[in-house]
């Protein structure tokens, strides 16, 4: 079939292998010190690696190539994962490796006072929504949190409030200068996602993830509740 895949120019490639890690399907290599695409079909087009790339030397081309298989991408994730719970195998950059964290509840009753907000709530990682893998096992009947990277900052209680229960991703529409909406659209369309929480902030800049939040949900076919909630600048919860 004919559709579009990355391209790898071996005279620009330095073998630096950051698209190798910013590929969470697998599709690349680095073989004799040069990246290649070697598993087309685990290739879904959506070109997380090309702005990871130092030399510019990953781009698009349409040609004729299988079809993206999801399942085999699934498959192989699963086996990775299960050889190492906390972290995929395939990636050498520690911050793109993928994390469960998973933790056992103590009742608030039974924690002391000093510490009973102290502790993390976060399940994941990656958190940022660029390195976030679509087909990472923790989305799996999640309860997804995208949050501007400020709210965690204004809000005084947003692990208690927010983290907790939920497997959380994070961005600035204003530095990242991307479109989240494909990625956020890819993650809900392939994993049983259970519900949607946007925190904001309230400043204009903060709608860019708010809108690519409800275009994703829109484009994703699905019916989920979700919910947005604005925090203020002085880190109050506006209605």
């Amino acid at each position: 079939m004919l559709r579009k895949l990355i391209k790898i120019d071996k005279e620009k490639c330095n073998g630096c292998g950051a698209c190798a890690d910013a590929c969470h399907e697998g599709a690349i290599d680095i073989i004799d010190g040069k990246a290649e695409l070697m598993r087309e079909h685990f290739c879904d087009g959506l070109g997380d690696c090309l702005p990871k790339c130092p030399t510019g030397a990953i781009s698009f081309e349409e040609r004729e190539a299988p079809a993206y298989d999801e399942e085999a991408v699934k498959e192989a994730q699963k086996k990775q994962f299960a050889k190492n719970p906390a972290m995929s195998s395939h990636s050498s950059c520690p911050g793109s490796k993928i994390m469960q964290i998973r933790r056992t509840e103590t009742p608030e009753s039974e924690k002391p006072a000093s510490t009973a907000d102290s502790i993390s709530k976060l399940q994941n990682w990656p958190v940022q929504i660029k390195l976030a893998p679509i087909h990472a096992p923790y989305f799996n009947d999640a309860k997804l949190l995208i949050a501007a990277d400020c709210t965690a900052y204004a809000y005084a209680s947003f692990h208690q409030d927010f983290i907790r229960n939920k497997v959380t991703l994070i961005g600035c529409p204003k530095l990242d200068q991307v479109d989240y909406s494909e990625k956020l659209t890819g993650i809900i369309q392939n994993n049983n996602i259970q519900s949607v929480t946007i925190v904001r902030m309230e400043v204009p800049c903060c709608g860019g993830l708010e809108m690519a939040a409800k275009k994703a949900l829109q484009n994703s076919g699905k019916f989920i509740p979700w919910q947005v909630v604005t925090i203020s600048i002085d880190g109050k919860i506006l209605e």
